[in-house]
């Protein structure tokens, strides 16, 4: 048989970080943020995000998936070294996470172009009144140059932690700093709003993707989530895609711009929806940290919910209504693409074996959700990592996890219920499922804006409208010596090649209820089943 391509298939062409491919082929994340550190200094032209706002490059999106340089065409500013009056300095970037109880606790972050003084959140409950004041914390990152391939880059990045909210209730919100006041008149248009979560279980709907980054494609999807109402959205990794190639054994091209057009994309949706990510190949980033996860923790700012968030910012739970919640760091266990393979020495895995068992002895948590980047079950381009299967799918069974949401691979894809590596029972589109008999439903939402992949030679797409006979699929998973080995799988039951998202409403009471809905971008509906406990 022919095996579908392996790795990240191949795009427009992206420049070098500046680690030859021979010798990064042959290392770790830690490895190659040492060599970086070491070549690297502080010796090019600086360029803010002031300069890129100044250009337009702030203000606009390209295609989706594209790959050029937001530095490609941006000339030199002035210093970021200066510092500019307050009062032309505008806030950009909003984006809000829980904190470990998202009953009352919210987390505000935001950008900067320049170095700002006393940078702050006002909040209350009316706009009028943002009568409470939480001073932010100011994580800046300094990303130096590539001669010929990018400037300098200093990005300053705003963070407010914001404790003892009341359940269920609508806020208000402005950022601001000395010389910038949102209550007040002249920037009253940058108030915001956001809610807690109930004090009692209650009907809600969330969102899910993975494989976002920029353009109009991801900007549409965005648009899909607005009209979805969410109370909060997953996103299951490789978010921005600054670093290119994703691969983490050769020298991947890295633009931290992208990060600033990022975040100006998202902020209509994040400013006042709950943006809850987790860890992707594409969002280890050499040069921050050891573990390529200093960029992550400097823009994010995500619940502590007893893993280490700093050097794990993609690993925390956190239970909404009577859902609970997990996000894992599937780069830790992957044998496709090992350059953090085991950088938590098993403590993630431990972890998640507690945080299962707490959960599912919660009171009121009916479902439990886990949301984690590379695919368990998937036949598109990168296929199933075996790491995740030989980790944590021993974990998932033994704590009967309700639905598993994964990215990586850019398509749609949903299995049958999966119990001991076979079809426990077929979900076809339309039925119910139930987790403590038939096993668990893994989800491949990958569609989430950036360039589309496909499926195995002659697998025709299965979906709501255009059902097709289902037949056994030939496809492969990546084994622990980074190799392929081939599976012939009757698992894969919807494929959907498109933009798309995944909408779950759950309900509480007598019969509790998972509603799982696959939207195209156009809002049409792709696949819809339920899962139900103990049905």
């Amino acid at each position: 048989m022919t095996l579908p391509s392996r790795g990240t298939p191949p795009g427009p062409p992206v420049p070098d970080f500046g680690i030859p491919p021979q010798l990064a082929r042959r290392m770790s994340m830690a490895e190659q943020h040492e060599y970086l550190r070491t070549k690297l200094t502080r010796r090019r032209t600086l360029v803010t995000a002031g300069s890129l706002a100044a250009g337009g490059l702030l203000t606009g999106c390209g295609d989706s998936g594209s790959s050029a340089s937001p530095n490609a065409t941006t000339s030199a500013p002035s210093p970021a070294t200066s510092r500019a009056p307050g009062s032309v300095v505008s806030p950009f970037g909003r984006h809000l996470a829980f904190g470990a109880d998202p009953k009352t606790q919210m987390r505000i972050s935001w950008q900067v172009p320049l170095a700002v003084r006393k940078p702050y959140v006002r909040v209350g409950l009316k706009p009028e009144e943002l009568s409470r004041k939480v001073e932010a914390e100011v994580r800046d990152l300094h990303t130096p140059g590539v001669e010929g391939v990018r400037l300098e880059l200093e990005q300053y990045y705003l963070h407010a932690a914001l404790d003892g909210l009341r359940p269920g209730t609508t806020y208000y919100y402005g950022v601001g700093h000395e010389g910038f006041d949102p209550a007040s008149p002249a920037h009253r248009s940058t108030i915001g709003t956001f809610r807690t979560a109930p004090a009692a279980p209650e009907k809600f709907v969330f969102t899910a993707f993975g494989d976002q980054g920029v353009g109009k494609a991801a900007a549409a999807n965005d648009n899909l989530i607005v009209r979805r109402k969410p109370a909060f959205h997953l996103h299951a990794g490789d978010i921005c895609y600054a670093n290119g190639n994703g691969k983490g054994v050769e020298s991947d091209g890295y633009d931290p711009a992208f990060w600033d057009l990022f975040l100006k994309q998202n902020e209509p949706v994040a400013r006042s929806v709950p943006w809850m990510v987790t860890t992707g190949n594409h969002d280890m980033e050499a040069w921050y940290s050891p573990d390529g996860y200093g960029g992550q923790i400097a823009r994010w700012s995500l619940p502590d919910s007893g893993f280490d968030p700093r050097s794990a910012p993609g690993v925390y739970a956190f239970t909404y209504g009577n859902v609970g919640f997990v996000a894992l760091d599937a780069n830790d266990v992957s044998y496709e693409i090992p350059a953090n393979f085991g950088y938590s020495d098993g403590r993630q895995t431990k972890w998640l074996d507690r945080k299962l068992g707490e959960l599912r002895a919660a009171k009121g948590v009916d479902f439990i959700v886990v949301f984690f980047h590379h695919c368990a079950y998937s036949t598109s381009s990168h296929a199933s990592d075996g790491g995740v299967r030989d980790t944590w799918l021993p974990l998932f069974a033994k704590h009967q996890v309700d639905l598993v949401i994964n990215g990586h691979n850019h398509v749609y894809e949903r299995t049958d219920a999966v119990k001991d590596g076979e079809v426990g029972r077929a979900v076809p589109i339309g039925a119910s499922t139930d987790p403590t008999r038939d096993g668990i439903v893994y989800v491949t939402a990958g569609g989430g804006g950036r360039d589309l992949y496909g499926f195995p030679s002659g697998v025709k797409e299965s979906y709501e409208g255009h059902v097709t006979r289902h037949d056994a699929v030939d496809t492969f998973e990546w084994t622990r010596s980074r190799r392929s080995r081939a599976e012939t799988v009757e698992w894969s039951r919807v494929r959907y090649r498109g933009f798309s998202l995944l909408s779950v409403e759950a309900e509480s009471g007598a019969r509790p209820v998972l509603k799982v809905s696959a939207l195209a971008q156009d809002g049409e509906r792709i696949d819809h089943f339920e899962v139900r406990r103990g049905a």
